[in-house]
């Protein structure tokens, strides 16, 4: 991999907490602010296409985030989402051809201390490195087929189907 295209969306990874009762905003995305720190040996660039909660994703969302993927020049893609509908969207993502994608994003903000976002992009962007072309879902040390995964809520934590 010479060069890394991240393309966010919002979702958790990105959220900024303001207060007790949970209200909310979708910040800046964090990940390009995370690799340099970590100093990473690669170029990337990040596209902030959206800032939204998945649950509040449409199909023509979903699109727009196709056509985005399609048009870049680079064959890895890593793409951060909220977890609740990260499935659907990869589905719509796997029949593109001749790129590696692969989505990720966090059950906890970036911003809290225990976070899982920076073991989940790490996980990704070793995974996009790898992988045939196709599109891929990496989170909590999986790599899993879109086709083959469910977000189990209740338990929040994705598992096999």
């Amino acid at each position: 991999m010479q060069h890394l295209c991240i393309v966010t969306t919002g979702g958790t990874i990105d959220k900024i907490y303001f207060d007790d009762l949970s209200t909310y905003q979708i910040g800046e995305p964090e990940i390009g602010r995370i690799l340099t720190s970590f100093g990473v040996n690669f170029s990337f660039n990040v596209v902030a296409l959206m800032r939204k909660d998945s649950l509040h994703l449409t199909a023509d969302d979903r699109e727009l985030i196709r056509r985005t993927i399609e048009a870049q020049p680079h064959a890895h893609i890593l793409v951060t989402h909220g977890t609740d509908t990260m499935v659907e969207t990869a589905k719509v993502l796997a029949s593109i051809p001749g790129k590696t994608i692969v989505l990720t994003g966090a059950l906890n903000p970036a911003r809290f201390q225990n976070s899982d976002a920076v073991f989940n992009i790490g996980c990704a962007i070793g995974a996009v490195q790898v992988l045939p072309p196709g599109a891929y879902i990496t989170m909590s040390g999986r790599v899993w087929d879109p086709a083959k995964v469910r977000k189990n809520r209740d338990a929040n934590r994705f598992e096999p189907i």
